[in-house]
């Protein structure tokens, strides 16, 4: 019978996959260059193949480098579970849940969710990590949550999106503004101007960017903040026009406080969902909270969507 492979080796082989480079993969793991090349010197000696292609500038796999990753990245995740499942069951007694999903989500929407939720599973620990989409695909990688609530990622091999609703951005603007009073953007004033958008390197802003280019449009103009609640604020005072979905306006606008108005011709539709990880079976109150969230936003009453 073969003697086990060594979980610290595999972990070294999955990092220099994802990172290709020595010397962060040391980094990342706490370990010198030195010992990162060692592990990989007795792993390649364990199975008897090449699983590294040293000769290029950027660490790459071998296909027995590929194949063994698949493995890898299976194993180490079974044994993390392993250890989470044990964890909860030796510190507190009862099923935990972590979940990860960025502010406007937790505030405007999860309390009604783990209401329903918690009702169905009373004495869970849960845990909530605010974080948006790109954030959130890294804890979910670290074995750090369990489920985020994110907007749909590019592909990602390694990583499963479960969709739960849709949404469309909007401008939101003051009811003094002239847009409000015309009932419509003007095309050929967006460019000139204040938006006020959330924060650059988030995936609302990139999709945003992207709809006004294939549009041949610049933003010319461009306050950047990472706070809804900071972005309602300012539009209220008539500083610019905000791109927003509705529901997380919706006091605002059902008190007239703000105006919601398409961003043009096409809608501009988000598709969010629950990330984890790919081939990991859910446990039952992991179902049971996808469920919470496709029931709730749909009888939440908020305007995901313009009339």
């Amino acid at each position: 019978m073969s003697a086990p492979l060594d979980s610290r080796q595999l972990h070294a082989l999955v990092t220099l996959s994802r990172v290709g480079s020595f010397t962060i993969a040391a980094k990342e793991l706490f370990l010198t260059p030195s010992a990162i090349s060692h592990a990989i010197s007795e792993l390649e000696e364990r199975v008897g193949c090449r699983l590294l292609d040293r000769r290029r500038k950027k660490v790459e796999l071998t296909q027995a480098g590929e194949q063994l990753l698949q493995h890898s990245e299976r194993i180490l995740r079974e044994m993390s579970d392993a250890c989470a499942s044990l964890e909860q069951l030796g510190r507190w007694g009862k099923d935990r849940l972590r979940l990860g999903a960025n502010h406007d989500f937790c505030q405007y929407l999860l309390p009604a969710i783990l209401e329903d939720f918690c009702r169905s599973f009373p004495g869970h620990r849960i845990v909530v990590e605010v974080a948006d989409t790109f954030e959130a695909v890294d804890l979910v990688r670290n074995n750090r949550i369990d489920l985020a609530i994110t907007l749909e990622p590019k592909k990602i091999r390694d990583l499963e999106f479960r969709p739960i609703f849709s949404d469309e951005l909007a401008f939101l603007v003051a009811p003094g503004h002239a847009w409000a009073k015309a009932q419509q953007a003007i095309p050929g004033q967006i460019a000139k101007e204040l938006c006020v958008l959330y924060k650059k390197y988030s995936q609302t802003f990139g999709l945003i960017e992207d709809y006004f280019r294939n549009q041949d449009i610049v933003l010319n103009s461009v306050i950047e903040i990472g706070s809804s609640e900071a972005i309602k604020e300012l539009l209220k005072r008539d500083l610019g026009v905000g791109i927003l979905a509705p529901w997380i306006a919706a006091e605002e606008l059902r008190d007239k406080e703000l105006v919601a108005l398409p961003l043009g011709s096409s809608a501009l539709k988000r598709t969010w969902g629950v990330l984890s990880w790919a081939n990991r079976r859910m446990t039952w109150s992991e179902e049971a909270f996808v469920r919470s969230c496709r029931t709730l936003t749909k009888k939440s009453g908020f305007r995901f969507f313009l009339d």
